[in-house]
């Protein structure tokens, strides 16, 4: 059968977040490692290690496992938005969530600041928020594919935090024919309601439909289990197991394009 459609991830797919991540990071480690002489990279492994602690703490985070939010999001994102109740308890622990982790990491390399510690839970959302990064196939993987078929962008997180990483690349809104949060929907991906909810709003079988992303265990798994072609996006060349197995597997988006001009015929 013809594909008609694709579902783009977006995290790490079309933006590179993990680079916008990391960057915030460097850049608020200085900020630290200038006032106080400690290693920048010793700082931020410590704050990642707090920060995942701490997240997995909270009565929240079986919540946020399904949902698709990450310990990092925490460190950045208000959650302000979003109807289930979890997202309101969310609101209101992040603020102490980020002074505790930048504080408790802090304390791990023996600085004891609270103060500075409030001041950096402050300056890495500031920072993270300038930093939009896209990689450099996304716009042109996207314009080759507009008006040939239907697009949809199926994303795991919070409806404000996803809706602010689409805002801060605005060129990228206009090119999807629908936009999925699983935060709106109320269950993240690989649950087979969510992908099945995604296909209804574009108005295709299964069997018309590719699902491009990056995870295994969202993207491609939810995507397997609801009768989608799943194609792997594996940009730093991991080595998976058998346990979950994509259709297709490309190194680029770029790849992308004949691997549809195949499968079209």
């Amino acid at each position: 059968m013809t594909i008609k459609a694709v579902l783009f991830d977006l995290d790490d797919t079309l933006l590179w977040d993990d680079r916008s991540v990391k960057e915030a990071f460097r850049n608020t480690c200085q900020v630290a490692a200038e006032a106080t002489g400690i290693k920048e990279e010793a700082l931020e492994e410590a704050v990642r290690r707090e920060a995942r602690a701490l997240y997995e703490s909270y009565e929240t985070f079986s919540f946020t496992q399904m949902i698709g939010i990450n310990p990092f999001e925490g460190l950045w994102g208000n959650f302000t938005k979003g109807e289930h109740p979890m997202f309101r308890k969310m609101e209101a622990i992040v603020p102490d969530y980020r002074k505790n982790a930048w504080t408790r990491g802090l304390a791990a390399l023996g600085v004891d600041d609270p103060e500075l510690g409030a001041r950096l839970a402050e300056w890495f959302p500031a920072q993270r928020r300038k930093l939009p990064f896209v990689y450099d196939e996304t716009f042109a993987v996207l314009d080759e594919l507009s008006g040939s078929y239907r697009l949809l962008l199926l994303t795991n997180g919070s409806p404000d935090l996803q809706q602010e990483k689409l805002s801060g690349v605005p060129t990228l809104i206009p090119y999807f024919d629908a936009i999925v949060i699983s935060g709106d929907f109320g269950e993240g991906k690989p649950s087979p309601r969510l992908f099945a909810h995604a296909l209804d709003r574009l108005g295709v079988a299964p069997e018309e439909a590719v699902m491009v992303g990056d995870k295994l265990t969202t993207d491609i798994l939810g995507a397997n289990g609801a009768g989608i072609a799943s194609v792997w996006v594996n940009r730093h060349g991991a080595v998976r197991s058998d346990e979950i197995v994509p259709k297709h597997e490309i190194a680029d988006l770029k790849e992308l394009i004949p691997l549809l001009n195949k499968l079209n015929g």
